[in-house]
């Protein structure tokens, strides 16, 4: 089969022959159509130290897929061979205490498709039954189906606390925050302001539902709270950025008892007002991944119920690219102006 492979550990991928995967008794072989590019595959084609940190060389990476499943192991018993799927990439132990308790996506011995395991950016990838979904609907296209872990991680970050009637503050408009924007709309926000420094991002985040889409370049939080007429501060905050400003200013811009997750992983040392954090009762949790699979089910579920989310969702896709173009891809997911990019591994 045809796959992005990464040889050794150093910088770049070869667009190369390699052996299919078999296929082992609990699992499912699925033909991939598409592919979405991550920030995490960015971290593996450059090699940095964040990858030197994640994976482990030769492998094959790519987590967010869509596909057909073309063979099932001898114990699947779910899955049947022509469904079209996506795949929960957190492949987990079943036998530690938060599996065993069902908090699976907690599992402290997590293996990752396309990580610390060979992934999708291949013709064919190979992961256990249980980490399949499949598709019941064929409003799900492939772009759309190729980035439900993404649209997970928005699910997930975004549901974390009740939205009905309150105002939601989200740093980052990259595909994840795009997503967000729709998710909270549908789960009952007041007002949903989006942040960025990249203009083209924020006009997709006004595309996408935003009542307030802001260049933190040019103009602080505190200016939409006036805008708005945000007496008292925000009441949900996600940080999806990463960016090491980002939480601070959220912080400050945040109602007492005000609610924080936090998605996006820091590109730095983060110095937040912990007194602030005290005394304004504020609550942060760390988001990471989906729930397993709670967000699978909600995702599906909002989807089916609300044909504008999904052509909002859908509308992230701004980049369809042939897989043997991949490097475009890769340069056009680099740029950080463009939503989400998928790479097409039907005619190769």
């Amino acid at each position: 089969m045809k796959a992005l492979y990464k040889s050794g550990p150093h910088a770049g991928f070869e667009f190369m022959d390699r052996p299919e995967p078999e296929c082992g008794p609990h699992d499912v072989k699925i033909r991939v159509m598409t592919t979405g590019i991550c920030g995490t595959d960015l971290h593996i084609q450059a090699y940095d130290a964040a990858a030197a940190a994640m994976i482990s060389a030769p492998m094959i990476p790519g987590h967010e897929f869509y596909g057909e499943v073309v063979e099932i192991g001898d114990l699947a018993t779910h899955v049947a061979v022509g469904d079209r799927v996506s795949g929960e990439g957190h492949v987990v132990c079943g036998m530690c205490r938060n599996c065993r308790a069902g908090r699976r996506q907690m599992c402290i011995n997590t293996s990752s498709v396309g990580v610390q395991r060979d992934g999708a950016f291949a013709e064919f990838v190979v992961i256990p039954e249980s980490n399949v979904w499949v598709h019941r609907t064929q409003a799900v296209t492939a772009e759309l189906g190729a980035i439900f872990d993404p649209f997970g991680n928005a699910t997930h970050t975004a549901l974390s606390f009740p939205l009905v009637g309150e105002d939601v503050l989200i740093t980052g408009a990259g595909p994840i925050g795009l997503m967000a924007i729709g998710v909270a709309k549908h789960a009952g926000a007041r007002r949903v302001v989006i942040t960025d420094v990249s203009e083209p991002r924020l006009e997709l985040a006004r595309a996408a539902g935003a009542d307030l889409a802001i260049n933190v370049a040019q103009t602080r939080i505190a200016a939409a709270q006036r805008e708005l007429g945000l007496v008292e501060g925000f009441d949900v905050g996600l940080e999806i950025s990463g960016h090491p400003q980002a939480l601070p200013e959220m912080i400050d811009n945040m109602n007492h008892g005000g609610q924080i997750a936090m998605l996006g992983l820091p590109s730095a040392d983060i110095t937040i007002d912990w007194g602030k954090v005290v005394t304004h009762m504020l609550t942060l949790k760390g988001i990471y991944g989906r729930e397993m699979f709670e967000t699978w089910y909600a995702m599906s579920a909002m989807l089916d119920s609300n044909p504008a989310l999904r052509e909002r969702v859908a509308g992230v896709v701004t980049d369809v690219v042939p897989a043997t173009e991949w490097e475009r891809g890769f340069d056009i997911a680099r740029s950080g102006h463009r939503g989400k990019v998928v790479l097409d591994w039907r005619h190769l």
